[in-house]
């Protein structure tokens, strides 16, 4: 056991934090992040029609209309967002906006001739919300590449009379061109026959089709825990996991699917009560610990818990605390199953249809919002009977080894 603490300590937590800290990951992150107020006034719209879908009230206004108008939107932006933040992060500030405008508009070349096949020319089309998120998060890599390459090119000479806005205009040209004349080769059918927009999601299906069974869950859910325990933030995986979500609950929505590997099945509705790991039971566990210190920790850790703010007591207890480390790993991958078989194996509680991304919704007012179910509560509970269980045996060793130290320094 300590040569393994010791390998992902001086080895695998080195790597994963350069991996978190590169400029491309950041950019992704960062991109997604800015457009959480879009996301949660989606998530509202869509609590708002409730009581017109749901219980049928004929006066109550149709609030789909708003929530096509941010989460329906989210491809479209994020197209851009991801260019414009590479060039500020690249300190090629004078060419964010062009890179942005070049992401946006690759992405609606891109997807152009699927929204023409479908038929639904306009701005409601799934390919500029939350199903198109792939797409633009590779328009927009592409246009923030191109951008880069060409950041200091200039037609111009340093002592050129030229206004410097003029230059400017001229310099963006060939990018802009290059970006536009690539796209539109992959995207005119004419041409090469080839349909970039579906290639592009046949690449990411696998990864979708993959988390959507009970191993593939399992896997996922795991690899949060893992990352967690070793004060690695799960954003680290959002640029990957949030598309798939989206795209999951937007399924779920709008065509009636079944997909349980959403946010909301996991923020929301059953599993991660207290935050990542399911630890407000250990909250509470430590609140009343015969040690003043985890005693202290967990009084303090109640309120933040309470809206699924974990961080005080996950840096406090568990991180790279081997002792704490394998009760959230054990966790991670065994709720997973419990969710899958309280859901599509008996279905004894619902799955989420209901976008819901305010995160810190205390629980079970969440899992009330996202199932609109009694069982569904009822699975919730399990799942933190469940969890109190695993992490009860290893609370009480490492809080007999925190009285010991305490007792010692007396």
């Amino acid at each position: 056991m300590n040569r393994f603490v010791k390998w992902l300590e001086e080895s695998f937590a080195p790597k994963m934090s350069k991996i978190n800290h590169n400029v491309w990951i950041i950019t992704l992150k960062d991109s997604i992040m800015q457009l959480l107020p879009f996301i949660f006034l989606g998530s509202l719209f869509t609590m708002l029609t409730i009581p017109g879908d749901i219980f049928e009230i004929a006066w109550w206004p149709n609030f789909w209309a708003p929530f096509g108008w941010t989460m329906g939107m989210l491809s479209l932006l994020i197209a851009f967002l991801i260019p414009f933040n590479l060039m500020e992060k690249k300190r090629l500030r004078k060419q964010r906006f062009i890179a942005g405008c070049s992401g946006l508009i690759s992405f609606l070349m891109i997807i152009t001739p699927q929204v023409l096949l479908d038929g639904h020319v306009g701005f409601g089309h799934e390919a500029l919300g939350a199903g198109g998120m792939f797409v633009a998060i590779v328009a927009g890599i592409f246009a923030g590449l191109i951008m880069e390459l060409f950041g200091k090119f200039s037609f111009f000479k340093e002592e050129s009379v030229i206004p410097d806005f003029v230059r400017q205009w001229f310099d963006a040209m060939l990018p802009i061109g290059v970006i536009l004349v690539i796209v539109w080769v992959l995207t005119d059918t004419s041409l090469i026959g080839f349909d970039l927009y579906n290639a592009i999601l046949r690449l990411f299906m696998p990864l979708a089709n993959i988390i959507e069974t009970p191993w593939g869950f399992s896997l996922l859910t795991l690899i949060f825990t893992v990352l967690y325990s070793m004060g690695i933030s799960s954003w680290v995986l959002q640029p990957v996991t949030k598309p798939v979500f989206l795209a999951a609950i937007t399924a779920n929505l709008t065509q009636g699917a079944s997909n349980i590997v959403t946010s909301e099945t996991i923020f929301s509705a059953y599993m991660w009560v207290g935050g990542i790991g399911a630890t407000l039971p250990l909250v509470f566990m430590l609140a009343f610990s015969k040690s003043a210190k985890l005693k202290a920790l967990g009084r303090a850790s109640i309120v933040p818990s309470i809206f699924n703010i974990n961080e005080p007591v996950i840096f406090g207890t568990v991180v790279w605390n081997p002792i704490m480390m394998i009760p959230m790993w054990i966790i991670g991958a065994l709720l997973p199953f419990i969710v899958w078989i309280g859901t599509k194996t008996i279905p004894f509680a619902p799955i989420p249809n209901i976008l819901f991304d305010l995160w810190y919704m205390p629980f079970p007012i969440s899992t009330w919002i996202t199932t609109q179910s009694i069982t569904g509560i009822i699975l919730m509970l399990i799942c933190v009977g469940v969890a109190t269980v695993l992490w009860y045996p290893f609370f009480k060793l490492y809080e007999k080894q925190e009285v010991a130290k305490e007792q010692a320094d007396a």
